[in-house]
């Protein structure tokens, strides 16, 4: 079997994982923030637990890109700038920001959060560098030019409304608080919502299939957790709106 159809083959299988995990997260809460059970036996503070399990997704296709800047053009280079756009937010703008102090991760989801984080950028950086050809037109391509506006779309829908909820956690004092507007009047995780649109922007404007299998990775992630996190809302918040959907406006 050549890499070609091994890579292939993987991505299949990493498919298949990720309609596990679908699967069992509507049945499980993932054990993180407000579903952390207070007897969980190991834990680090979230900030540094977010930082690490992060972190590959910078450091990977920063390395990838050091092993093969002789050989890239302006489009693989391109798109590591898109994926770095997101991802040096994500790994430390956003925990540096976000009210942290004093919150626990458990070991067990930084270390599961950083094992796909190194498998997602393997894959995704051997796509760019090894396998995929772009040509330099490929930026001017119309696939490309919505998929970096869908991508664009996601990051702002994603980073407002986190913005959100970090400004009512700073006003309101403890405990958790109904956030109002932007996508907040339709659903109570926009954040997520916005970040599934975000890599479903990426598979397009990198028109990947490592990039359409992390969209579904996404996908399955984020629609459980929104799901258990609008029923905590609904139930543990006084005056929380009960028609707010979970995640896509309208729909779920």
């Amino acid at each position: 079997m050549s890499f070609e159809d091994t890579y292939y083959s993987f991505l299949f299988l990493w498919a298949f994982v990720a309609l596990i995990v679908f699967i069992v997260l509507f049945y499980k809460d993932a054990p993180y923030g407000r579903h952390l059970k207070p007897e969980a036996s190991f834990t680090l503070p979230s900030r540094a637990g977010w930082i690490i399990m992060e972190s590959p997704a910078v450091f990977g296709i920063l390395i990838f890109l050091y092993m093969f800047y002789q050989t890239i053009g302006i489009t693989e280079t391109f798109l590591c700038c898109i994926w770095l756009l997101h991802y040096i937010h994500r790994t430390f703008i956003w925990p540096l920001r976000a009210k942290l102090r004093g919150k626990q991760m458990g070991v067990g989801v930084m270390s599961m959060a950083l094992l796909f984080n190194v498998v997602n950028i393997t894959l995704q950086c051997i796509w760019i560098f090894i396998l995929g050809e772009y040509t330099d037109q490929w930026l001017i391509s119309p696939i490309f030019i919505v998929g970096i506006i869908i991508f664009l779309l996601g990051m702002l829908i994603n980073i407002k409304s986190d913005d959100i909820l970090m400004n009512l956690r700073k006003s309101g004092g403890n405990g958790y608080h109904v956030p109002k507007g932007f996508f907040f009047k339709y659903v109570s995780n926009p954040n997520y919502f916005g970040e599934i649109i975000e890599w479903f922007g990426w598979s397009l404007l990198s028109m990947s299939p490592a990039g359409f299998v992390f969209f579904i990775w996404t996908s399955a992630n984020l629609i459980p957790r929104a799901r258990s996190n609008n029923e905590w809302s609904k139930s543990n918040i006084p005056d929380y709106p009960k028609n707010r959907k979970s995640i896509i406006p309208f729909i779920y």
